[in-house]
């Protein structure tokens, strides 16, 4: 039996599936619920309007440590009520961002959450510059958010890399991206889906992963292109497919979403 040569070891490392629900004890959780609001509370009263659901995301973020939950929870109110004053981003704020027609809401998945696909092939990091660039991620996240289904608090990810090149190439825009989504928007995510990913990403995503957190990096499947079709309908059916993928519906531009 053949040696497997380091490159090819590090390879399977990177295609994964890691869908694995973590249980969850509701006793305990109500528990430290309870805790969780005396300790915000006492930090800043406007937290007795917040949701428990809300609460709940980020002290599951935080492994049900109340005391890390509420530090986090604190840093999410502060930058949410200086980067977004208006309590939401317009349109106009991320023209250069929307110009690029790279992001599309599609449909959604098996458990009824939203779909959305980034096109990396058509993302250019200087167009528009970094600050554009976090109010964008903002502005499709929160559309994300707002379709997310009674019952559900997640939504899913397709990236899609044909045609990624050096032009496109930005682990600092990625780095924002996904620490934007795993700081503020904790236990949204799903599944971030990653076909077509040259080699040159793989360098970039080896650069990316120490910035951000485990619990993140897990619920992300780069996907063999061998199995692209077939693993997109085990996590979506194919009429919330759009055609390129061989399914029913059209791209949906986010902006329109």
């Amino acid at each position: 039996m053949e040696r497997k040569t380091k490159e090819e070891e590090e390879e399977e490392e990177i295609f994964y599936s890691p869908e694995r629900e973590i249980e969850v004890n509701d006793e305990d959780e109500n528990i430290k619920l309870g805790y969780l609001r005396s300790i915000l509370d006492k930090q800043d009263p406007s937290c007795k309007e917040i949701d428990d659901s809300t609460l709940r995301r980020f002290l599951r973020a935080r492994d049900l440590d109340a005391e890390k939950a509420s530090r986090m929870f604190i840093k999410y109110l502060t930058w949410r009520r200086s980067f977004v004053p208006k309590g939401s981003i317009s349109q106009s704020e991320v023209t250069n961002q929307i110009g690029m027609n790279k992001m599309f809401m599609q449909g959604k998945d098996k458990r009824g959450c939203p779909v959305s696909i980034f096109f990396g092939g058509r993302h250019f990091p200087s167009n528009g510059g970094n600050e554009e660039l976090k109010r964008f991620v903002v502005f499709v996240l929160d559309k994300l958010c707002s379709r997310i289904p009674a019952g559900e608090e997640k939504f899913t990810f397709i990236a899609d890399l044909q045609g990624y090149g050096y032009s496109n190439n930005a682990a600092r825009g990625y780095i924002t991206a996904l620490s934007i989504l795993q700081d503020y928007y904790p236990e949204r995510l799903r599944k971030l889906l990653v076909i077509h990913a040259p080699y040159i990403f793989m360098a970039v995503w080896k650069i990316i992963c120490p910035f951000i957190d485990k619990k993140t990096t897990k619920k992300v499947v780069f996907v063999e292109n061998k199995r692209m079709h077939a693993t997109l309908v085990e996590e979506i059916d194919e009429n919330q497919l759009p055609e390129i993928y061989g399914g029913k519906l059209d791209l949906v531009p986010i902006q329109d979403g």
